[in-house]
């Protein structure tokens, strides 16, 4: 079932990116599309959080860790619109999916073995192995209109996205190590995601209201609203996931929903918008992302060795 969950989570999240596509196609502007999305993603955040489970402790240093994140998140989401707007679609979210190699080693090298983080040689492996796989897919898109600008954006959203999931696992990480700023019952908070939410909206409307002053199409409203919806099913499935998972299949969560990321956009991008995809370079990309991100400690417990 955890595993399940995942492969669900991979859908919904590939589900967002192609209404976000569609907006994009139907002459919306992403500001409009992601001013929404984050709108209806915060009611839903504070839905699923603070009045499903009935614990309302609000703090400052969460409302302040919260809308940080957020802040991050606006300007990746605003830096995926661009580069789709520049750029093939599939190969936007692989480069998207394929920065989840990355946080486990940049807490190692912030944080170090004394706080739980090893940077051993598969993280060094499936790092080259994403980068190598990214490359052989570039290489097909010579001749481009926007190629420099789109590998600029993508650069920059990769960035972003590493950046921001290490935030997640350093919050995590309070849970056991809390320090004079986060105590243990300030991380445990339910307003963290309502907060990231917010802030992301925040944001996006601040970068909708200095450009356009102009109506918003229905068209917008439905692709925005859904993606929303789809956004927050994606996070509940995720954590779901991470509840459900026994043995094995903890080792292999992530890794999965990445790559079923990876899967599921490319195939949207080929079938609905003949996008010639590498599959090859994808499968690379996939290796680099199970050897880079699988906790091979308990994968080898969990097979006996």
């Amino acid at each position: 079932m955890g595993l399940m969950s995942a492969l669900l989570a991979a859908l919904f999240i590939a589900g967002s990116n192609l209404l976000m596509r569609r907006s994009i196609d139907s002459g919306g502007t992403t500001k409009a599309f992601l001013v929404i999305q984050m709108a209806v993603a915060s009611l839903i955040a504070c839905l699923m959080g603070p009045i499903k489970t009935g614990f309302y402790a609000i703090n400052p240093s969460i409302v302040f860790l919260g809308l940080l994140t957020g802040l991050f998140l606006a300007l990746m989401l605003y830096v995926l619109g661009k580069a789709l707007e520049k750029g093939p679609p599939g190969l936007t979210f692989a480069v998207l999916s394929s920065a989840t190699v990355m946080p486990g080693i940049v807490m190692a090298l912030i944080f170090g073995v004394a706080f739980g983080f090893h940077y051993t040689i598969w993280h060094a492996l499936g790092s080259c192995l994403v980068l190598a796989g990214l490359f052989w897919a570039g290489k097909g898109l010579q001749g481009m209109q926007h190629l420099k600008t789109w590998v600029i954006l993508v650069s920059f959203l990769f960035v972003l996205h590493v950046l921001i999931l290490a935030i997640y696992q350093w919050r995590a990480m309070l849970l056991h190590f809390p320090s004079s700023l986060f105590s243990k019952e300030d991380i445990k908070s339910q307003w963290f995601m309502p907060m990231l939410y917010l802030g992301a909206t925040i944001v996006e409307l601040l970068i909708f209201f200095s450009s356009e002053r102009r109506r918003v199409s229905l068209r917008e409203w439905v692709y925005g609203c859904g993606a929303g919806v789809a956004n927050c099913l994606c996070t509940f499935f995720l954590i779901q996931a991470t509840e459900l998972a026994k043995g094995l299949e903890n080792a292999v969560i992530f890794p999965l929903f990445s790559i079923g990321t990876i899967l599921f956009s490319n195939l949207w991008g080929q079938h609905l918008y003949q996008e010639k995809v590498n599959w090859r370079a994808c499968q690379i990309c996939a290796c680099g992302i199970i050897i880079g991100t699988v906790d091979w400690k308990i994968f080898s417990s969990a097979i006996g060795f």
